[in-house]
C-alpha cells in the first residue's frame, strides 16, 4: 500500500503489452482476471479498493493509449504485390543524425510530399518517416554526406520499398523493429546528388538537435586525438555513449561477457557526471536549494549530450525526480523513482516498452532495489571487508536480474561474466571513465594537459584490453541457451523474489542479528544523495551503484527488525524460522527447476526436424534427431561490399550469414554442439558461414567430399577446422551414420573415388576448382522418413550417382530409397536449370521439394524449367525465396508436417 506508484506503473506496463499481443475480447478478460487477482490480493478496506481501482484505470488506459498508437502508426502508402518497388521523389526534414558507414549513408526523414514516378501525382504524407540508404558513388561523396545536418529540408530521389520481415523461426524481423519507430518504408537512393538539401533554419526542434549532434561530433574527434587506433571508438562509447566508431570485434568480446552495459550510457555516468557538477557549483558557494536547482536543469543537458538512449534517458529522469523530490522534502525509495520514470517514458513512446535497453535498464535497475537487500543479508557483516560482500552481492544480483533477458535476447550466459564484472566494472567506471571525460574536458582548454591525462586512460584501457582477450580465449565458462517462453520469465523473477525473501529472514531470524546500519556511512546535506537513519517506525534507505546503473535508493528491512534481537524461546531455533523453512525450500526447488527447464527445454521431445533456413543465396540445412543430436549441412554464403582498391566501401562490421543469421538461429533453438558438419562443396555460397559457425559452436566432426579449392573462403574455411583440431572425414560412397536408433545419414553421392584425373595437393588432396560435380549428396532418414540433399550436384553428377546406386541398370531402382520414392527432396544448385533432371526426379520420385535461393537473386534461380518439370511430375514446391524458412517435422509414429515462416499454419503430409 506503500508504493501506490509503483502498482500503478505495473498496470500499466500491464495493459500495454495485453493491448499489444491479444485481441479487444483477450483484452477484455485479461482486465477482468487482473482485477479480480487484485482484489483478492489487496483486499477490501476502503484504500485497497480505491488502489484497485486506480490499477484497473493504468490497465484500461494503457491500454487505449497503445490501440490508439497502434491505429495510428500505418502509412499512407501501399504496394501491390505484383509492384513491389516503386520510383518516387519525396520531400521532407531530416530528423535523425546521419550514419556513414562505408559508402552507405543512412537517416530518416519526416515526409511532408511524395511523388510517385507511376502516377506523376503529387501525395501528401503528413510527416510519415521514411528510411533513407544512400549508396555513395564516389569517394569525393563523403565530405558531401558529412555536411547533412538534422534539421534540414531535403529533396530525395529513389526506389521505395517495404522493409524486410523475419524469414527464418525466430530470426530477427527488420520490418517490426522499424515499425516501432513509426517507419514504414525504406527509400533506396544512388549518389549523393541524388540528395538535394536546403540550409537549416533554428525554428525547429530538430534544427537544434542537430546543433547537438554536431557537438557529438567535435567531441568525438577529439577522442580520437586523445586516444589513437580502436581506442578511440571504445572511449566514445564508455564517455559520449557513442557507439559508431567501437571496434566490432572488441564489441562482441564485450558482449561474451557480459560487460556491455559499461558501453551503455546509464545512471552511473549521471551519478559521475552530477557529482562534478556538483564540484564546480560549490566553487559559487550556491545554497543546497538553488544547487539541486541547477543539477535538476543540468541534467537534460547531459542526457541530450550523450544520444538520448532508453538507459540514460531513464537514468536522467530518476536522477531529476530524485534531486525534485530532495528539494521539496518528499524522497522516496528507489522504487518509487523508477516506477514514475518507467511510466513518463511509456506514456510518451509506448513501443519503447519492446526496446530491449529499455528492458534490460529497468528490469536490472528494479533487480537491484528489490533482490539487493535479501541477498546480503545472506551474508555477515564483514567489518572492514563489508565493501567487498556488497560488490560481490550486487554482482551477483545484477547477473541473475539480467539473466532471463540475456538469454531471450541473446542466447548466451557466460560464468566469466561474474569475475569479469567484479574486477572490471569498478576499474572502468570508477578510474577509467572519469580519466577519459576529463581528459576530454581538459583537451578543449589545454591539449598538452588532456593528452598527458590520457596517457593514463590509455595505458588502463591496454590493460583492459588484455585482460577481456585472456578472459575470451577461455570459452568453458560459456553456455547456450534456448530461447525460453514469456512466462518462464515471470516464474523466474517470482521464484527468485520469493528465495532471497525466505532465505534472508530465515537467517535473520536463526540468530543473525547484526546491526545493518554498521557500515552505513552518515551523509550530510552536501548536494549528494541523504541517507535516511533508522527509527522505529520508518523504512531505511541506502545508496548502491553497479554495472552502469543509476545510483538507486534501496530499501531495506524496518529498522525495528534490524537492530531488535529475537527473543529467545529455548527452542533449538526459532519458531518463525522453522515456519519458513519449506516455503524457502519450496522457492529454492522451483527455482532450480526451472532453471534445468530452461537448459534442457526438449528433455522429452522426440520430434525429428529438417529446417532449411534461410540465407538467400545459399544453403544451410539443420536437422536435429530424434534423441537431440544436430547436424547442420553447409553454411550459407557471404555478401561482400567494396571493389578490390576501394577501402572507402568497406562497412565497420559489413554483414557476415555465418555470425548474422546462421549462429544465432542455432543459439536461439538451444543447439550447443554440432554433431556433425556436413561441408556438400567448397563455393562461396555453402561455406561463407560455416567459419563463424566453427568459432561459435563446438563441432565434433566434419565430414566434407575430400577436396580442397584454391579460393580464400575455402583455405581459410579449412585451416580454422585445422586450428580447432576438428576430425575431417571424407564422404564414402553409401556409408551410412547412425545418429540414433531413428535417425540416419546415407552418403549416395560426392565420394572422392573416380575422381583421380583432378591435380592433387602434397597431401594427397584432389583440388576441384569446379566444385558442384562433387557435391556430398546424402539420405536422411527420420522416424521411417527421408529427405534427399544434393548440395549442388549438376547433370552429370546427378547421373552418375543414378549409375553407381543402380549397378548401371537404373530401370531397376535397386536402391531402397528410390524404390519406395523419398518424401523429401532440396532441389540441386537452388533450382538452377543445369540440375533436377526428368531421370533425377524419375528415380527418386520425391513427395515434395524444397528450393533454397536467394529473393531477386541475379541467377535466375530457379528456373522457370526446373519449375515446369516439377509441376509436371506433380512435386509440390516449398521456395525459400517466397515462403522464408521451411520446417519439416517427423513424429515417432512416423507422421510428417511442415510449415513456412511467411505462410500460416503448418500442413500435414501423409
Amino acid at each position: 500500500m506503500s508504493r501506490p506508484i509503483v502498482w500503478f506503473t505495473v498496470c500499466w506496463v500491464a495493459g500495454s503489452a495485453a493491448a499489444a499481443e491479444l485481441s479487444m475480447n483477450g483484452f477484455a478478460l485479461a482486465g477482468i482476471a487482473m482485477t479480480i487477482l487484485l482484489s483478492a490480493l489487496f483486499g477490501f478496506n476502503r484504500r485497497e479498493i480505491t488502489l484497485t481501482l486506480l490499477c484497473v484505470l493504468a490497465f484500461a488506459a494503457a491500454g487505449a493509449h497503445r490501440m490508439w498508437e497502434d491505429a495510428d502508426n500505418v502509412s499512407a502508402l501501399s504496394l501491390s504485390q505484383s509492384n513491389p518497388e516503386l520510383a518516387i521523389e519525396a520531400t521532407g526534414m531530416l530528423v535523425s543524425a546521419v550514419e556513414i558507414d562505408g559508402d552507405r549513408v543512412r537517416f530518416t526523414l519526416r515526409t511532408e510530399e511524395i511523388v510517385l514516378q507511376s502516377e506523376k501525382q503529387t501525395r501528401s504524407m503528413g510527416g510519415e518517416r521514411l528510411l533513407v540508404q544512400v549508396k555513395l558513388a564516389q569517394e569525393s561523396e563523403l565530405r558531401t554526406a558529412g555536411a547533412w545536418k538534422r534539421g534540414q529540408r531535403v529533396r530525395i530521389s529513389g526506389v521505395l520499398s517495404n522493409p524486410a520481415g523475419a524469414t527464418n523461426f525466430g530470426g530477427f524481423d527488420y520490418a517490426d523493429y522499424l515499425k516501432r519507430q513509426r517507419i514504414h518504408w525504406v527509400a533506396s537512393v544512388q549518389g549523393a546528388s541524388s540528395v538535394k538539401p536546403s540550409e537549416a533554419k533554428l525554428d525547429t526542434a530538430a534544427a537544434w538537435l542537430g546543433i547537438v549532434d554536431s557537438m557529438r561530433s567535435k567531441m568525438a574527434a577529439k577522442m580520437n586525438e586523445l586516444y589513437p587506433g580502436e581506442q578511440g571508438g571504445y572511449m566514445q562509447g564508455l564517455v559520449l555513449g557513442i557507439g559508431d566508431e567501437l571496434d566490432p570485434d572488441r564489441f562482441r568480446q564485450f558482449s561474451q561477457l557480459g560487460l556491455t552495459h559499461i558501453l551503455a550510457i546509464s545512471g552511473l555516468h549521471v551519478a559521475v557526471y552530477l557529482y562534478l557538477m556538483s564540484i564546480v557549483l560549490r566553487l559559487f558557494r550556491l545554497t543546497r536549494e538553488r544547487m539541486q536547482t541547477a543539477l535538476i536543469a543540468a541534467v537534460p543537458l547531459y542526457v541530450l549530450l550523450s544520444g538520448c538512449s532508453p538507459s540514460v534517458v531513464r537514468a536522467g529522469l530518476m536522477a531529476m525526480l530524485g534531486l525534485a523530490a530532495v528539494r521539496f522534502g518528499k524522497l522516496k525509495d528507489g522504487l518509487h523513482l523508477l516506477a514514475a520514470a518507467a511510466l513518463l517514458m511509456l506514456i510518451y513512446d509506448p513501443y519503447l516498452l519492446y526496446n530491449v535497453g529499455f528492458q534490460l535498464s529497468f528490469l536490472v535497475t528494479a533487480g537491484l532495489i528489490v533482490f539487493v537487500p535479501p541477498a546480503r543479508r545472506l551474508l555477515p557483516s564483514g567489518g572492514k571487508i563489508g565493501w567487498l560482500y556488497d560488490a560481490i552481492i550486487v554482482t551477483i544480483v545484477a547477473q541473475a536480474a539480467s539473466f532471463p533477458l540475456s538469454i531471450y535476447y541473446f542466447n548466451q550466459f557466460n560464468w566469466l561474466s561474474l569475475p569479469a564484472n567484479l574486477v572490471l566494472v569498478p576499474f572502468i567506471s570508477f578510474i577509467v571513465m572519469p580519466i577519459g571525460g576529463a581528459s576530454l574536458l581538459l583537451a578543449s582548454i589545454w591539449q598538452p594537459a588532456g593528452m598527458l591525462l590520457a596517457a593514463a586512460a590509455r595505458a588502463a584501457n591496454a590493460a583492459t584490453f588484455a585482460g577481456i582477450d585472456q578472459l575470451g580465449e577461455w570459452t568453458f565458462g560459456m553456455m547456450i541457451w534456448a530461447t525460453p517462453p514469456i512466462w518462464w520469465i515471470g516464474l523466474y523473477y517470482l521464484a527468485l523474489y520469493a528465495l532471497l525473501q525466505g532465505a534472508s529472514k530465515r537467517k535473520h531470524n536463526a540468530g543473525d542479528n547484526r546491526n545493518l546500519w554498521a557500515d552505513v556511512p552518515e551523509v550530510e546535506g552536501n548536494g549528494e544523495w541523504p541517507v535516511s537513519r533508522p527509527d522505529s517506525s520508518r523504512t531505511s534507505s541506502i545508496v548502491v551503484s553497479h554495472a552502469g546503473q543509476a545510483m538507486d535508493t534501496i530499501p531495506l528491512m524496518p529498522a525495528r527488525q534490524a537492530l531488535e534481537p529475537v527473543q529467545d524461546t529455548g527452542m533449538s531455533e526459532p519458531i518463525v524460522g522453522r515456519r519458513v523453512r519449506w516455503p524457502t525450500y519450496a522457492a529454492a526447488a522451483v527455482y532450480g527447476l526451472l532453471l534445468w527447464w530452461a537448459y534442457n527445454p526438449h528433455w522429452n521431445d522426440r520430434t525429428a526436424a529438417v529446417s532449411f533456413l534461410d540465407v538467400g543465396q545459399g544453403d544451410a540445412v539443420l536437422i536435429r534427431a530424434a534423441s537431440g543430436k544436430h547436424v547442420l549441412v553447409d553454411g550459407g554464403g557471404t555478401v561482400r561490399f567494396g571493389r578490390e582498391g576501394e577501402s572507402w566501401r568497406e562497412r565497420r562490421d559489413p554483414y557476415e550469414v555465418g555470425r548474422k543469421t546462421v549462429v544465432p538461429l542455432l543459439y536461439k533453438r538451444g543447439v550447443r554442439e554440432l554433431d556433425l558438419l556436413v561441408i556438400s562443396h567448397l563455393d562461396s555460397d555453402h561455406i561463407g558461414g560455416l567459419k563463424a559457425v566453427a568459432n561459435s559452436v563446438p563441432i565434433k566432426a566434419v565430414l566434407w567430399n575430400g577436396t580442397l579449392k584454391e579460393s580464400d573462403d575455402a583455405m581459410s574455411l579449412m585451416q580454422e577446422l585445422e586450428r580447432l583440431d576438428i576430425p575431417l572425414y571424407r564422404a564414402a560412397l553409401n556409408s551410412e551414420l547412425t545418429l540414433d536408433s531413428a535417425s540416419s545419414i546415407r552418403i549416395v553421392g560426392g565420394a572422392v573415388e573416380g575422381t583421380a584425373h583432378l591435380a592433387k595437393t602434397e597431401d594427397g588432396i584432389p583440388m576441384a576448382e569446379e566444385q558442384n560435380g562433387h557435391s556430398v549428396a546424402m539420405v536422411v532418414r527420420l522416424h521411417g522418413r527421408s529427405f534427399l540433399l544434393a548440395g549442388d550436384a549438376d547433370a552429370e553428377q546427378e547421373k552418375r550417382m543414378i549409375r553407381d546406386l543402380t549397378n548401371g541398370t537404373p530401370s531397376s531402382a535397386t536402391d531402397s530409397d528410390a524404390a519406395v520414392g523419398i518424401d523429401v527432396m532440396k532441389a540441386s544448385h537452388h533450382g538452377s536449370k543445369t540440375s533436377t533432371t526428368p531421370d533425377w526426379l524419375a528415380y527418386w520420385k520425391p513427395g515434395s521439394a524444397v528450393i533454397s535461393a536467394g529473393r531477386n537473386n541475379t541467377y535466375g534461380h530457379p528456373h522457370p524449367s526446373v519449375l515446369q518439370r516439377l509441376a509436371d511430375s506433380n512435386i509440390p514446391v516449398l521456395r525459400t525465396d517466397l515462403g522464408g524458412e521451411a520446417q519439416w517435422r517427423a513424429l515417432p509414429d512416423g507422421t510428417l508436417s511442415y510449415r513456412t515462416r511467411l505462410t500460416n499454419g503448418p500442413a500435414a503430409i501423409d
